[in-house]
């Protein structure tokens, strides 16, 4: 069984309240937009880490970090990117890995848009955690919090920090 953070869109700034989430957490997932390398280094430190780059990140970030990122967690396979489209309309390279694939749950960030919903056509839960960082449109700062037990994904939690600063 492992616990997982999943969080988004961070743009250099880590929210003080999500240090008691990283805390029960058995990793931390990062969904892109890390914003500096330093952020992600403070993350390594408390839990393993599992991110992608997005399109603010750098140079720095994308010699560290994949722009597609997929691996198993427990028994359920997990793909994450960044940019992903609509999900009524992928971009062409999602659809693609996502055909070839078969993750279990998807991951994007980039919107700012918390979403959870069910993919009937990939079968996959898709997931996006919005935004825990200052920067962007979105006015309340979010997290998504889950629990993957063997081949089950469980307890998903929406998490809120208060407002945009």
């Amino acid at each position: 069984m492992r616990k997982i953070l999943l969080i988004s869109d961070t743009h250099s700034f880590l929210e003080e309240k999500l240090f008691k989430h990283i805390d029960e957490a058995d990793e931390i997932w990062h969904a892109g937009d890390i914003g500096n390398i330093e952020l992600t280094d403070k993350l390594k430190k408390l839990k393993p880490l599992q991110a992608v780059y997005g399109n603010i990140d750098g140079t720095e970030i994308r010699k560290e970090f994949k722009k597609n990122l997929i691996f198993n967690c427990e028994n359920v396979k997990v793909y994450i990117t960044h940019i992903c489209g609509q999900p009524t309309n992928y971009l062409k390279e999602v659809k693609d890995i996502l055909e070839l694939e078969k993750p279990k749950i998807f991951i994007c960030g980039h919107s700012h848009i918390l979403k959870v919903m069910y993919q009937n056509k990939y079968e996959v839960l898709h997931l996006n955690p919005g935004a825990c960082g200052n920067h962007g449109f979105h006015q309340i700062k979010t997290a998504l919090r889950f629990v993957i037990d063997d081949t089950e994904i469980k307890d998903l939690a929406i998490i809120e920090f208060g407002n945009r600063v």
